[in-house]
């Protein structure tokens, strides 16, 4: 007998070590996904012949390719039951026989109606490696090169699965309902390990972070508090150091030009009516670095093979939706049917993909059911995108002054294209992430532009997402590095000298900060017009932006004043909202308003969420 891993294939062979990777490693009975392919790898494996003996399972194909290292076997499961069932596999000659004992799961009756994140929920990104280390003695380890290295500002730090559990209340306690954590699974590359986007193996969690019963266990942990949990998917491209890479199952595989080409990351030709095919080529196919060959989702093997992975993901770890990274870098019909086939799975599953385009009818093409899309007669099945034209202009917006072009305008001005949105109200709204310029470094720490920016997108339309020691006034420089983007958490390592994790730990800044975040998310947890009700805003004057969120049931007054000095509103303007509202509390200062003035004042540099009475 020979485990495989931490994962429960039983393998019996006559020919010792001819087996040495099945996947997907499990699988489960009654699944929507019932044709199975199971690839299985193992020296000249290919010159055997398998065979089932079990009524219920069919095997309907077994298929080869050039490299006598893979076979490929098509299961029908669609009758099969829980429990075991062997696979023989015969060849004449020594060593002719030996057997597999593959095992069916039974499938929690819940999994295939759970429901994903969506906008009543509040997402906290994690750096997992620089969030904290909750079990030093996985730091390093044998099977892997990058060796832990605090000092390194690209190395890897020590954070782990166990860290982010430790501080689950932390992240509760601020309001934050759903957590989006980079990258989990194992990078064994030579070095830059710890952002984790170039996996080796994608049925294994990097043993630096802990195991896959780790990973299971945080999903558990963070339901336990009602919360979910994003896992951050990468469907594009792997790490030349992946098993597989170095012994492809096929030439196709993996994008070749022959071998390597760059990406010209104009994912503009994905839609382009004029694009040249050799544009359109080296967007899709060419490789995001030479560090990451691209997948190449057009054959069937491959497409199949990733679908099968993060299907296996989100039922074996109970997820509660997926994070896809550079979607649109991707084969845009294979992605499509990607997608399609989880949300087939799981009807009520959320996916959002990273497509970083520069317009609201770019973007708003990638997602679901799109008209501008439809126009190509395609569709993605994606249901969730990322509102980067937003996020570009809450990179300056708050240090402006009020021009025809420049100010509170500009955000106005984004939210008027949401007409070309499918779903608006199911669309990523944040000022920064793991890729971009930190907030804190944008307005130079500056906590009042912090709280407008906060203010804004806990309470427009879409999924509100932080990115972590936001709350605390984390700085970082893009133009450093990556790594300065992502620091540690302050108290996440023993020995740190302060523990922001605790109110005794910070500095009085660091509590204003957090004190005004985790009370602005907590309302905004409990608050269903701000998840899908009707958004009214009116055009910015005087660098003041005016919305309302409504519904039958409640209204609630946004005002943002963008200026250093204090600004009063005439309400008149405002009658269509306020109708026969006459006072309202403020959420964040906790006055009363008199709304029977007509007038409402507004500090400079301050916001006001009114709840309308």
């Amino acid at each position: 007998m020979k485990k495989l891993g931490a994962l429960l294939i039983l393998v019996s062979f006559f020919a010792q070590g001819q087996i040495k990777h099945v996947e997907p490693p499990f699988w489960w009975a009654d699944m929507n996904h019932n044709q199975l392919e199971l690839m299985v790898y193992g020296d000249n494996i290919s010159q055997y012949t398998p065979s089932i003996e079990n009524g219920k399972i069919t095997l309907t194909d077994v298929k080869r390719t050039e490299n006598p290292n893979y076979l490929f076997l098509d299961l029908d499961l669609a009758k099969a039951d829980v429990g075991t069932f062997k696979i023989d596999f015969s060849k004449k000659g020594k060593h002719g026989k030996y057997t597999i004992t593959y095992e069916l799961k039974q499938r929690n009756e819940a999994s295939k109606n759970r429901k994903g994140f969506d906008s009543s929920d509040v997402v906290y990104l994690i750096m997992p490696d620089r969030f904290s280390n909750g079990n030093p003695n996985n730091d390093s380890n044998l099977n892997v090169t990058e060796k832990a290295n605090r000092s390194d500002i690209g190395g890897r730090h020590g954070g782990d699965i166990q860290g982010v559990i430790n501080h689950l209340d932390y992240i509760k306690e601020l309001g934050a309902t759903t957590l989006w954590s980079t990258p989990l699974l194992e990078d064994n590359q030579d070095r830059g390990t710890y952002h984790t986007y170039a996996q080796t193996d994608v049925y294994k969690v990097d043993p630096r972070f802990g195991t896959n019963n780790d990973y299971k266990n945080l999903a558990s942990e963070l339901h336990k508090r009602d919360m979910k949990l994003i896992m951050d998917y990468v469907t594009n491209h792997w790490g030349s150091n992946h098993w597989m890479i170095k012994d492809l199952p096929t030439y196709s595989w993996v994008n070749q030009f022959p071998g390597y080409a760059n990406s010209n990351y104009r994912m503009t030709t994905q839609y382009d009516t004029n694009a040249s095919k050799i544009d359109a080529k080296y967007c899709m196919d060419g490789w995001f670095v030479r560090e990451m060959p691209d997948l190449n989702q057009r054959n069937p093997l491959v497409l199949n093979y990733l679908i099968q992975n993060a299907i296996w993901w989100i039922e074996f770890a109970n997820l509660d939706g997926l994070r896809v990274d550079t979607y649109s870098y991707g084969d845009k019909e294979g992605i499509a049917k990607w997608t399609k086939a989880i949300t087939d799975e799981y009807p009520n599953f959320n996916i959002v993909g990273e497509a970083w385009l520069y317009t609201s009818a770019a973007i708003s093409y990638w997602q679901k059911d799109s008209k501008i899309a439809a126009i190509q007669n395609y569709n993605t099945y994606l249901p969730s995108v990322m509102d980067f034209t937003l996020q570009e202009v809450l990179t300056s917006v708050f240090n402006q002054k009020a021009t025809w072009k420049e100010g509170m305008v500009r955000v106005y001005e984004n939210f008027t294209n949401d007409f070309m949105y499918p779903n608006i109200n199911n669309v990523f709204v944040f000022i920064e992430n793991h890729d971009t310029q930190r907030v804190h470094q944008l307005y130079n720490g500056a906590i009042d532009k912090y709280k407008l920016a906060m203010t804004l997108i806990a309470t427009t339309r879409g999924i509100p997402q932080i990115y972590y020691g936001s709350e605390i006034g984390m700085k970082g420089d893009k133009n450093v590095g990556d790594g300065d983007i992502r620091r540690d958490f302050p108290g996440g390592w023993d020995g740190d000298t302060k523990n922001a994790f605790t109110k005794a730990g910070r500095t009085a800044k660091q509590q204003e900060l957090f004190a005004f975040t985790s009370k602005l998310f907590t309302w905004r947890k409990n608050t269903d017009v701000i998840h899908t009700g009707e958004l009214t805003h009116y055009i910015p004057e005087n660098n003041v932006y005016v919305y309302f969120r409504h519904n039958a049931k409640k209204t609630v007054m946004v005002i943002i004043n963008n200026n250093q000095e204090s600004q009063t509103l005439k309400l008149d303007r405002f009658a269509e909202n306020l109708k026969d509202f006459r006072s309202g509390k403020d959420v964040l200062s906790e006055g009363v308003f008199d709304l029977s003035p007509k007038k409402i004042s507004v500090k400079g540099k301050t916001s006001l969420i009114i709840e309308l009475h």
